[in-house]
């Protein structure tokens, strides 16, 4: 029954959307209206006197310049002004009610005045915004120290800050059925794929959901294939970075209420990539990329390898070592799978624990609760001194890696290679590889290959790939217009 009234309430609701204010501009039927819509305690109500006839003026608080809505009050009491010129001048009017309902979201007010049947639009936003503040996920040395709000008009103007060029676009959109939220798609005229744009603009009109509130939740409607284990999409919240992302012909959406953005198309190589990359020398930026591809696979693969070479291809580890391993296990009374999912698990607690907890505690945490938690398992028997070697190793280098979505993704796999290689040992391993192999092939992300350009293989662009060239061999190349 609460749910057949819940219902019926927003079906009237809705329907009251589709009206137009009195047609005879009483203001008393106009305020039912406007409480039915805004049943809330923020909606302010003023009533004012202007040429002796009453009027009302709604907003709401908050959302306001409380100082433009003093201004506006005092020009259109006055008698100095003409108020009809004024009105005219600087109002937008309307009758719909849906067009008053997202004005006042918006943080306008609006004026009704007593037996005129049009309201008036004034806009008096100051929405909530916190000051620009240095980025706190995606870290960098030697790149800007500003990140994203949660203002989009505010993040197009960090874009332009960067990019001033005439051809740089944004087109807006709104998504969400019930709460509406704008998207605008910034690319550079001339530059961006004309299919990709179109590829992009269909993908948004075709996302049919009531709410989206930050860019993740988008990114994930966004995606193609869902249920895969990597990331096609990547989120910024570096005004730099999505700059240069749109200087080579990407697409960069902004949603607001977001401090971050989305970058179409996505390739696996550019979770490895960092804006550092352009501020160091060619064999440092190179050099470290290919340590965070290392890193990747040592997450990936060392604990499925330690598993595999000490349950089925012990004779591939030289005879010291080999003993070495053995004393180390003798005392553990579980088999390697068992070992490595307890210490993988308590890794990923510990983690999860760091992220939490406030800064100061988090640090602690995680150093005294690894530490102490291995020694004593270790001294227990629960777990080998070589495993806790293979546990701190994978979770070293899986910080290494800088997007998190990437990493995030890594946490996972390692268990479904875990198991395959506690069944069928280095084969499980190989299986394991081709798969994810054949899985990445078969992936896109908006017309573009995930592997590109490795498959298909294009020459040219692997200078800014697994390694990075010099910025004048990238750069050379580049038309620029006049």
């Amino acid at each position: 029954m609460d749910d057949l009234n819940g219902r019926n309430e927003k079906n009237k609701k809705n329907n009251v959307h589709n009206f137009t204010i009195n047609p005879k501009g009483n203001i008393n039927e106009n305020l039912e209206i406007i409480e039915s819509i805004f049943p809330t305690s923020d909606l302010v109500k003023k009533i004012l006197m202007i040429d002796g006839k009453p009027a009302l003026l709604i907003y709401l608080s908050g959302l306001v310049n409380e100082q433009k809505i003093d201004s506006f009050i005092d020009n259109i009491i006055s008698e100095k002004k003409d108020f009809e010129i004024f009105v005219n001048n600087n109002t937008e009017s309307t009758i719909r009610i849906a067009k008053i309902e997202k004005s006042v979201l918006d943080g306008k007010s609006v004026l009704f005045l007593d037996g005129v049947s049009s309201a008036f639009i004034y806009s008096t936003e100051n929405p909530p915004q916190r000051s620009f503040m240095p980025p706190n996920i995606d870290n960098s040395l030697k790149g800007s120290r500003i990140s994203f709000v949660e203002t989009y008009q505010t993040n197009i103007a960090l874009l332009r800050r960067f990019i001033q060029n005439r051809d740089f676009r944004t087109n807006q959109t709104e998504i969400g059925n019930e709460n509406k939220s704008i998207v605008s798609i910034a690319y550079l005229d001339g530059v961006v794929d004309e299919k990709l744009l179109l590829s992009v603009e269909n993908r948004i009109s075709e996302i049919k959901v009531d709410s989206v509130l930050n860019a993740n939740q988008l990114a994930q409607l966004m995606e193609r294939n869902q249920f895969s284990p990597f990331p096609q999409i990547l989120t910024t919240e570096r005004p730099d970075e999505a700059a240069s992302a749109i200087l080579k012909g990407k697409v960069v959406l902004i949603l607001d209420r977001s401090s971050e953005v989305i970058i179409l198309p996505t390739e696996f190589i550019s979770f490895f990539t960092s804006i550092d990359d352009y501020s160091s020398r060619t064999l440092v930026a190179s050099f470290n990329r290919l340590l965070r591809i290392v890193a990747f696979l040592i997450t990936l693969y060392l604990p499925g390898l330690y598993i595999a070479i000490v349950s089925f291809n012990y004779e591939v580890i030289p005879l010291k070592l080999l003993f070495s391993v053995g004393e180390s296990r003798a005392r553990v009374p579980f088999d390697p799978l068992f070992e490595a999912i307890i210490m993988e698990i308590t890794l990923e607690m510990l983690r999860e624990a760091g992220i939490r907890l406030p800064a100061p505690i988090s640090t602690t945490v995680g150093v005294v609760g690894g530490i102490v938690i291995g020694q004593a398992a270790v001294q227990a028997g629960i777990v080998s001194n070589i495993m806790v070697i293979v546990v701190a190793l994978t979770a070293i280098s899986s910080f290494i890696i800088p997007k998190y979505e990437m990493a995030s993704s890594i946490r996972i796999l390692r268990f479904p290679i875990m198991i395959m290689a506690s069944l069928f040992g280095i084969f499980g391993l190989v299986v394991s590889t081709m798969i994810l192999i054949v899985h990445g092939l078969s992936l896109k992300s908006y017309n573009t290959s995930y592997t590109s350009p490795l498959s298909p293989f294009i020459f040219t662009h692997l200078k800014d790939t697994y390694i990075r060239m010099p910025l004048n061999y990238l750069w050379k190349n580049q038309n620029k217009k006049d």
